[in-house]
């Protein structure tokens, strides 16, 4: 038996439909998944961790904002092999975590209940079903391309951080998607005064249903500065002949662009901070 020691890490993106459903799916991620997952992978992962989302701003939604968490791990093997496939236990995940997540259909009936998949094949059905698209992307560890920001330190302040992912559209070649990251966004967010800071890296792989091509984060002072970047600022770029939408990101909200707004800090660092489902009375 062959295991690839790959250091990587991995970028989850967990969105919520209904306000409804975020206790509840806080519930299952704090009371099942997180016991589940240290149980599994307890050995190979070094960080474990939540960021909660933060509000989404004023016209976010057409940035395929996800707005539960961003999951992040730090992988010291390649999980998804042949050689890791056989599990002792099954992780509990009932199909309603899937819909409140908005990877199913949100109905509840016999024919939903019976004709869909649970757990990871559930998750990778999203974006077939007509539904968004499970993501699950894999990164190196540090960011690799720095466009502007480096030397900034804790004592500059907190930061608002927007992180995105994008695949570019069928229509084009990824080397055209590329061409148009760097000469066209790149630029236009660098020289962008309310940008603090901007990194990215490519994609090594996707486990899900998304295909994605990059990882970006940039900073900000908070959601106004956000807005005056993205939105104002960010009016002026020409629409590319492959555009899926009228005006910036251009691509298609959830399907090749998903963003969440998140703090610095994480909401647990599971491997360490973990104590179980403990309710307050």
């Amino acid at each position: 038996m062959a295991f690839d020691f790959k250091i990587m890490r991995s970028l989850i993106y967990v969105d919520v439909v209904k306000e409804e459903y975020r206790v509840k799916l806080m519930d299952w991620l704090y009371r099942h998944h997180v016991p589940d997952s240290i149980s599994k992978f307890g050995p190979y992962v070094t960080k474990y961790a939540f960021y909660n989302a933060l509000p989404t701003p004023p016209e976010g939604d057409r940035f395929g904002v996800h707005r539960m968490q961003l999951t992040e791990h730090y992988w010291l093997v390649n999980e998804h092999l042949p050689e890791m496939a056989n599990s002792i236990m099954r992780e509990y995940m009932p199909k309603d975590v899937l819909r409140w997540q908005g990877n199913l259909p949100d109905i509840d009936t016999k024919e939903m209940r019976e004709n869909t998949k649970s757990g990871d094949a559930g998750r990778c059905s999203g974006g077939n079903n007509g539904c968004q698209p499970f993501i699950f992307a894999f990164v190196p560890i540090n960011w690799e391309e720095d466009f502007k920001g480096a030397g900034r330190t804790v004592e500059d302040g907190p930061n608002y951080r927007w992180q995105f992912l994008i695949q570019y559209p069928d229509s084009i070649t990824k080397e055209q998607g590329e061409k148009w990251f760097h000469d066209e966004l790149v630029p236009k967010f660098k020289d962008c005064p309310y940008v603090n800071r901007f990194v990215s890296s490519k994609i090594i792989v996707d486990y899900g249903a998304s295909s994605m091509d990059r990882a970006v984060e940039m900073w900000f002072d908070g959601p106004d500065e956000w807005y005056k970047a993205a939105v104002e600022c960010a009016s002026s770029m020409k629409k590319p002949d492959w555009a899926e939408q009228d005006n910036f990101p251009f691509l298609k909200p959830n399907f090749h662009i998903a963003s969440m707004f998140l703090p610095d800090m994480a909401t647990s660092d599971n491997l360490t901070q973990y104590h179980g489902y403990i309710t307050m009375r």
